[in-house]
């Protein structure tokens, strides 16, 4: 039997990137449908920054049914995009992947409620109807409750949440699991009965998972674990990662022009919804501490590998059973990259980034 770089038989050695000088072939499978949560990386394939790196990427759009760190590990992608509990319970399973750019610093993730409830942290969800999207979305609340003392089998009424939220509006759960760029926006673009006017912040209250202490890590770029044996993919990471880069630097500089590029892909939310997202995902990436974007922060990551192993969903089960083994993350890909980046006059950390203040409209068209 003859090895391969890889190390096995059935894995073919990564070819070097760009070594014949055509480009080499990329998928990257994201996590969700097309929308401003992945702009970084439709705007490196739209402004040709992967290309510049012998790179020619495609993107796998996600959906439901769609495990990402699955698609990874099987062969039919090259990279992905997962949250890092849902990645790190694949990877106890069994699944052979590896976090090389940890994109999203923080977390974007709310659980909101009607500003009379009385609903504001926590502890103030027993008693409740709690809505939680499920499919591994739902660890930052379940978190939260065990935080604060309570059993999600019995202080709370868990609700199964569509990804909407209607059964906030229609006042049929307490409080709803959101993202700060997606679902917070929709409540904000709906229409008040009693006044004929859009909701505000002001009619809702927010339970944010990173005030509570209980946030964890979300969007990162995961590689092949096998394959980062192989010199040809180590090479290729960096490339991409380097590319990638270059894309969330061009959208915190250019958020209107990420708006649109990602609604020519075919989003199916409006305009200023897709600007409000990009406002907010650029907040969870800038400004980027320490050496630059992507590093992954060693406190951050022992927080959600301890919370992953001490919060109890609704059967008493934790998310992993004991720390994650083996080559969990490195930083050694994102660290060239950076300087390598830095090198062709991108800002790697966006210090000097300020949000801007985003006018949504009814529908978020």
């Amino acid at each position: 039997m003859i090895l391969t770089a890889c190390g096995t038989a059935d894995t073919p050695s990564t070819p070097a990137p760009g070594a014949s000088g055509a480009l080499t072939p990329i998928k990257l499978q994201l996590q969700w449908f097309y929308q401003a949560q992945f702009a970084g990386y439709i705007a490196a394939v739209d402004q040709g920054f992967y290309k510049e790196q012998g790179l020619d990427v495609e993107l796998l759009e996600g959906g439901v049914d769609i495990v990402p760190q699955t698609v990874l590990a099987t062969g039919k992608a090259d990279y992905a995009i997962a949250w890092v509990p849902k990645a790190l319970a694949s990877r106890e399973e069994g699944v052979g992947i590896t976090d090389v750019g940890q994109i999203f610093a923080r977390s974007g993730t709310y659980q909101v409620a009607w500003k009379d409830s009385g609903i504001t942290k926590a502890a103030d969800l027993k008693g409740k109807k709690v809505g939680n999207w499920g499919f591994g979305n739902e660890f930052e609340l379940f978190a939260g409750m065990t935080k604060a003392g309570l059993d999600p089998s019995k202080d709370v009424t868990l609700v199964q949440q569509q990804f909407d939220m209607q059964a906030l509006l229609k006042k049929e759960i307490d409080a709803a699991q959101a993202m700060s760029y997606n679902e917070y926006a929709q409540l904000l673009e709906a229409k008040n009965p009693a006044t004929g006017q859009l909701y505000t912040p002001d009619d809702f209250a927010i339970i944010d998972w990173k005030t509570e202490g209980s946030s964890m890590l979300q969007d990162a770029v995961w590689a092949n674990t096998e394959k980062l044996s192989d010199p040809n993919y180590q090479a290729q990471t960096v490339k991409f990662l380097t590319a990638t880069i270059k894309g969330w630097a061009y959208c915190r500089d250019n958020a209107e022009k990420c708006r649109d590029l990602v609604v020519a892909k075919g989003s199916k939310l409006g305009k200023s919804h897709q600007l409000w997202q990009m406002n907010e995902v650029n907040k969870l990436v800038w400004p980027a501490a320490g050496t630059g974007i992507g590093v992954i922060d060693e406190a951050a990551w022992k927080q959600t590998v301890e919370i992953s192993q001490t919060a109890k969903n609704q059967t008493g089960d934790t998310i992993l059973k004991a720390a994650p083994e083996g080559l969990a993350y490195t930083n050694d890909y994102i660290n060239q990259a950076i300087e390598q980046a830095k090198a062709a006059g991108v800002d790697v950390t966006g210090s000097a980034f300020q949000p801007a203040t985003v006018t949504l409209t009814e529908g978020g068209a």
